[in-house]
């Protein structure tokens, strides 16, 4: 387990606390999970532009939320890191970027071979910040493959819920376990890498919540009231399940293609 000792006590919830089960004895589907938050962040009024449901939801605090992070340790220390291209996790981007390190964004639905984007300020200069978006990523960063990039140490991935036990729900598109089991596969990531996310208290959710092999848990949760670290009750993806990958999902994301065809 990465060192996040300097996680310290804070408002945010409890990773002790008891998890209860839906009124069916069952954890909450991912899709009931999705469901409460978008929700529930509709009724507080606490989503940000370009909305909540059906996405990773921006939210009010991210950039306390992001802050967060300076207080770990392996943030701290981390050179590399791979961001989600998430709105919520814009200010992160931003965050990383002032200091120096090096961003790895994901080109949206891994639509192309060379599916990272590279964003690194000692070659933007001035321009750094400016990448920080979808948009100026695009534009200034630099397209790279999985096979050259560098150990990451540390990733932030964006969440709709997550819970106590580290059980994180994504917005249903399944990328980010995707591009974690790519990582896994080119050697990039390991048992030591940090996994972070960043939202608001109320997508904390008390319920158990169900999880998949393929499915990524969280190592520290970070909102604006704290750090909230966790040891996952569920064992991390070792690569991709290629029994488990449809055959449109192959032909959506050519480095699949590529890595199903090498291995053949």
């Amino acid at each position: 387990m990465v060192d996040v000792s300097d996680a310290r006590r804070s408002s945010a919830p409890d990773p002790r606390a008891a998890l209860i089960v839906s009124n069916s004895g069952q954890p909450l589907s991912k899709v009931e999970a999705r469901a409460r938050v978008w929700r529930e962040m509709e009724m507080r009024g606490v989503g940000r532009f370009p909305g909540i449901a059906g996405r990773i939801p921006n939210f009010v605090g991210a950039e306390r939320a992001a802050l967060q992070l300076q207080r770990l340790r392996a943030w701290r220390e981390a050179r590399a890191v791979k961001i989600s291209p998430d709105a919520a996790q814009l200010p992160v981007r931003r965050l990383a970027l002032r200091e120096g390190k090096v961003v790895y964004m994901p080109v949206p639905r891994l639509r192309i071979i060379e599916c990272f984007l590279e964003l690194d300020p000692g070659r933007l200069g001035k321009r750094a910040l400016q990448a920080a978006s979808v948009r100026g990523a695009e534009r200034l960063g630099r397209s790279i493959g999985i096979e050259s990039m560098p150990p990451i140490d540390l990733i932030v991935c964006g969440a709709v819920a997550v819970n106590a036990r580290g059980a994180r729900v994504g917005k249903g598109g399944g990328f980010s376990d995707l591009e974690y089991g790519l990582l896994v596969e080119a050697g990039r990531v390991g048992s030591g890498t940090l996994i972070v996310t960043t939202v608001h208290p109320v997508q904390v959710l008390p319920q158990a919540i169900e999880m998949r092999r393929h499915d990524i848990p969280v190592d520290v949760v970070a909102t604006a009231d704290g750090l909230m670290s966790i040891r996952p009750d569920f064992p991390r993806p070792g690569g991709l399940y290629r029994e488990e990958l449809a055959p449109d999902r192959i032909a959506e994301v050519p480095v699949i293609e590529r890595l199903l065809r090498e291995g053949a």
